[in-house]
């Protein structure tokens, strides 16, 4: 195993001994073992930035299930580099601010740092690996961890619902996203990224390229909480504010965006990407930022806000992989929005995860996120108060913060659209920036409302559970580190240029920098009198116009059909699926034993007897079957005999020893057929099971037939049918063999492979070893739990007894 494969692993090795810790050293908080790791994990990652550099790329594959394609290949470019960087550094400034914001006396820190710590391994697995089987067991295990941690507080019915949502949702695009890759296998015979990537004009040219193109994007969608699947995020909002600052900033939602950036070189050469992305991501833009100024709940404006940022992200991946078709490397269309992807990829962690923690600290301190019992907290809390204000100015795209710089290259990269000639966007093409412009004024206006509508304003100690204070400076430390990187990005932006940004843009469109060219990039904050620049004036004048003028003109969210949302419609698809259930179960599910065995006898005669029909199966033949000898003829009749008799039987002991006969009458039959081991087994369990019946039926009372029995035709036929089936069954299968029987395998090599001449006892104990030792567990659990029953009875009865 490699270093890097050691390093993905590494959060679910920790996660194992988090508990010990926990119970071991309750004095020191449990994040402080934690917290090592992801600070490891980034200076680990940052070793690989010079090799990056040099358009290098790190592989390490550790064999898995080759007969299937399936490895755990380890791959580092510059775009799975960029995501294990914020991964392990966010998640080292999350774990940081946990120690202060949890408390180890009031929450169960064990379960919420192995919860952590699953998601934080399962998103380095998502980001680095090339298998996509690989790839996918760690998607999933993302969705699963999420809702655990969403879902931590489970004593809340909102935190439980949050959870539900976020994993039924994400879990449909993860089984897409699955249904895509199984596509992708059938065209190119491989599940290796990059070995794909090398037969793109093979996929592209297949009748199946599409459907799977489709798959991968209701993935992302789902993961990255895009329109119309964002409604999970804000509900997601009732985790812990540490989860909320990772999940929801730097990694989860960031998942979706990592997989459309990855799978790029193979989908993006195609008018349904470019339409589907751009389009649905504009959407989310404008529906995210539009929803996020009704929010009364802080970390509500912030949830709204992520889905508002990752529309965005997504727009420009959209619009990016249109201005492909410019095939030369000198057209700038498609370097702008690619840079301006990736450069926001970062600002949107720094700034968003920051926000989120002053949010944090804000419920921390005040006992309340209601933005209506805030205000005048300027002076009381001026160090969140300037974290907050560097990070709402940079979200809402004011110079000199990072946030104006690719927000500047994203109206850059809009604008551009209306000059390519393909998919006719010299025409609807410009309503790209249109919305992008309008998205920005509400992005603006919430970014405002976030900073002002807290800190400023009156201040109202009557609304509020505690009294506020600054937070604890090791609170403060995570969010002080993120404000200051998206001042130094703002300042310095270039730093990231071709550590950073290069090698992941290069990692995106590998076409494009092939013979050794590189992405040439210069982010700067001023380009001169331009379109952009007014778009951006325009964006503060009318967006501080419309916080001025709010309560006039937030009434039109009132004029919006309450009842006909999303959300509504998601509980409304819940309530029906679960109304349909409880109707179809209740139909089938009658209580009763002989109507589930008509269910599933007349099931069994319908398929085995259509797929007898469909492959032509009724051949017989009867050249090799042995003769009918006379005792064989006895015991089958010995068998009806004692079959009817327990049918009719009126006494329960009667029925007993006669189905007990029948028992018996197998064993003679396995006599008569040279398996003594079968007979003596056979011999064993009828004495057991007919000694347990007579227990049993001790304590129960007499059988009564009050009643002759009646004929039933359904009972009758359905008998009949299942007797008929199996008959034909084994006498089709005796007539038709397609291969020679395994047995004379195992009658060859018995004696040969494991010394013993017993076949069966070969069979049991080596042949099938692992498959005897779980029975055998099974039935030690089983038995263990019988032993457990019996002495709680017995330590009740005492117990009664003593009172």
């Amino acid at each position: 195993m490699s270093w890097l494969h050691l390093a993905i692993l590494s959060p679910f090795i920790l996660a194992v001994f988090i508990p010990l810790f926990y119970k071991n050293f309750r004095r020191i908080h449990t994040g402080w073992f934690v917290f090592p790791l992801p600070a490891v994990l980034f200076g680990y990652f940052l070793h690989f930035i010079p090799m990056n550099q040099n358009g290098d790329v790190y592989t390490k594959t550790l064999k898995w299930i080759p007969s299937l394609h399936v490895n755990f290949t380890a791959h580092i470019d510059g775009l799975s580099l960029l995501f294990a960087l914020l991964i392990s550094g966010i998640g080292a400034l999350v774990i940081l601010y946990s120690i202060f914001y949890l408390s180890k006396a009031k929450e169960a820190l064990h379960s919420f740092y192995v919860y952590l710590l699953l998601f934080m391994g399962a998103m380095l697995g998502v980001v680095l690996s090339d298998n996509l089987i690989v790839l996918y067991s760690f998607w999933e295990l993302t969705s699963l961890s999420s809702f655990l941690l969403i879902g931590f507080w489970y004593e809340r019915k909102k935190s439980t619902s949050g959870a539900q949502k976020s994993l039924v949702i994400t879990v449909f695009g993860g089984l897409s996203m699955l249904a895509g890759i199984s596509l992708l296998y059938i065209i190119t015979g491989t599940f290796s990224i990059q070995a794909m990537s090398s037969q793109i004009e093979v996929i592209t040219s297949h009748e199946l390229f599409i459907p799977a193109l489709i798959l991968f994007l209701l993935g992302a969608f789902t993961k990255s909480a895009q329109f119309p699947f964002h409604i999970w995020l804000p509900d997601a909002m009732e985790a812990p504010t540490p989860v909320s600052a990772y999940l929801h900033s730097a990694t989860m939602v960031k998942a979706g965006i990592y997989l459309l950036a990855r799978m790029s070189p193979i989908f993006s050469d195609n008018a349904v990407w470019f339409i589907t992305v751009g389009i649905v991501g504009s959407i989310t833009l404008f529906w995210g930022s539009f929803s996020a100024i009704k929010q009364k709940d802080l970390k509500g404006i912030l949830a709204f806000s992520t889905i508002s940022q990752l529309g965005l992200i997504m727009s420009l991946i959209g619009v990016g992989s249109a201005a492909l078709h410019y095939d030369y490397l000198d057209d700038n269309f498609y370097v702008i929005a690619l840079t301006a992807a990736v450069f926001h990829l970062i600002n949107h962690a720094t700034f968003k995860g920051s926000l989120f923690m002053i949010v944090g600290i804000i419920d921390h301190e005040t006992g309340t996120r209601d933005i209506r019992k805030l205000g005048g907290l300027m002076s009381i809390m001026p160090i969140s108060f300037t974290i907050a204000l560097i990070g709402g100015l940079s979200m809402a795209g004011i110079p000199p913060f990072n946030g104006f710089l690719s927000k500047e290259m994203f109206f850059t990269a809009m604008t551009n659209v209306m000059e390519m000639d393909i998919y006719h966007l010299e025409t609807w093409g410009v309503l790209f920036p249109i919305v992008a412009w309008i998205g920005s004024i509400f992005t603006f206006l919430y970014s405002i409302i976030l900073v002002f509508k807290t800190f400023t304003g009156a201040y109202q100690p009557e609304k509020l559970a505690k009294k506020p204070h600054e937070a604890p400076i090791g609170m403060l430390i995570s969010p002080i580190i993120l404000a200051s990187l998206v001042i130094v990005f703002g300042f310095f932006p270039n730093i990231l240029a071709y550590t950073i940004i290069e090698p992941a843009m290069s990692a995106i469109a590998p076409q494009l920098v092939q013979g050794g060219e590189r992405f040439y990039i210069n982010i700067q904050f001023w380009h001169g009198l331009n379109l952009e620049i007014a778009m951006t004036l325009g964006v503060i004048l009318l967006g501080i116009l419309l916080f001025v003028t709010l309560k006039k003109w937030t009434k039109i969210y009132d004029l919006l059909p309450k009842k006909f949302t999303l959300n509504n419609l998601y509980n409304g698809l819940l309530k029906g699926i679960e109304q349909g259930s409880k109707s179809i179960t209740s139909f089938f599910m009658t209580g009763f034993i002989r109507d589930y065995l008509v269910y599933i006898f007349s099931f069994f005669i319908v398929l085995v007897l259509g797929t007898m029909w469909a492959k032509n199966a009724f051949q017989f033949d009867f050249t090799n079957v042995a003769p009918i000898g006379v005792y064989e003829a006895i015991l089958a009749l010995v068998t009806v005999a004692a079959t009817i008799t327990t049918l009719l039987s009126k006494s329960r002991l009667t029925a007993i020893i006669s189905l007990g006969v029948v028992g018996y009458t197998v064993a003679l039959f396995f006599v008569l057929f040279r398996a003594p081991d079968l007979a003596l087994t056979q011999l064993v369990i009828e004495t057991i099971s007919v000694a347990l019946f007579l227990l049993c039926f001790y304590y129960l009372p007499q059988l009564k037939r009050n009643k002759k029995l009646t004929f039933r035709l359904t009972n009758f036929l359905i008998s009949l049918g299942v007797g008929v089936v199996v008959t034909l069954v084994a006498l089709s299968a005796n007539s038709n063999r397609l291969f020679t029987s395994i047995s004379e395998y195992f009658l060859n090599e018995s004696y040969r492979e494991a010394g013993g001449k017993n076949v069966v006892n070969v069979i049991l104990v080596d042949f099938r070893g692992f498959d005897t030792l779980f029975e055998i567990t099974v039935l030690g659990i089983a038995a263990f739990g019988i032993f457990a029953l019996i002495k709680l009875q017995l330590e009740r009865r005492n117990e009664n007894e003593k009172q």
